[in-house]
């Protein structure tokens, strides 16, 4: 098994790599989320990796941390959900990002997700929830998983953003009821 790779970046083909490991030149598929932290070419680049083997090949994907690797291990095991697709979640939202959404149990999060239905999103939901260290503290909400999830839904709803809604979201104190949630909220977005 090769579980990480350091050496000097070649080539950079969105979600290829080429890494020259001693010699040797490594393609390796990764996530734009790592993509994106890439140092320029002919710079050394380290990059945790996980092998897959396959009766036609043997494919290699590199992580920018052993939290996305974590988190990648976990969704190629779900039924339905292959090393692409677990690429396209990776890299269309942050590990803290799908956490949260698992932990508020949020659907129409996963589904914007390009190469995410309906079915698949609620498979994530459903197999990956205490799994990912999801309680709430990690999620970073003060009140009840239930109670959060509305008052997301109600901000989204009156058109704020999800970066929006989750940093509101954060800011009420344990205890408060919906409706005391959404007038908290939006007092927290009034001043931003």
């Amino acid at each position: 098994m090769i579980g990480r790779l350091s050496g000097i970046l070649l080539e950079k083909n969105p979600p290829q790599l080429l890494i020259d490991c001693n010699g040797v030149g490594y393609e390796v598929s990764v996530p734009m989320s790592t993509f994106y932290n890439l140092p320029a070419l002919g710079e050394k680049v380290v990059l945790l990796t996980h092998l897959t083997v396959r009766e036609d090949a043997h494919l290699l994907y590199g992580f920018g941390s052993a939290e996305e690797r974590n988190v990648y291990r976990q969704l190629i095991k779900i039924t339905g959900v292959g090393a692409r697709v677990a690429l396209s979640i990776l890299s269309g939202m942050s590990v803290a990002d799908l956490v949260q959404a698992i932990t508020l149990q949020e659907a129409g999060r996963l589904t914007r997700v390009p190469g995410i239905g309906k079915k698949t999103a609620e498979r994530l939901l459903l197999e990956l929830k205490g799994k990912l260290g999801a309680d709430l503290g990690a999620a970073g909400g003060a009140v009840v998983a239930g109670l959060a999830s509305d008052i997301l839904n109600a901000l989204l709803a009156l058109g704020y953003s999800d970066k929006e809604a989750l940093q509101a979201t954060k800011q009420i104190p344990a205890g408060s009821g919906v409706s005391d949630g959404i007038r908290l909220a939006l007092k927290v977005l009034s001043k931003v």
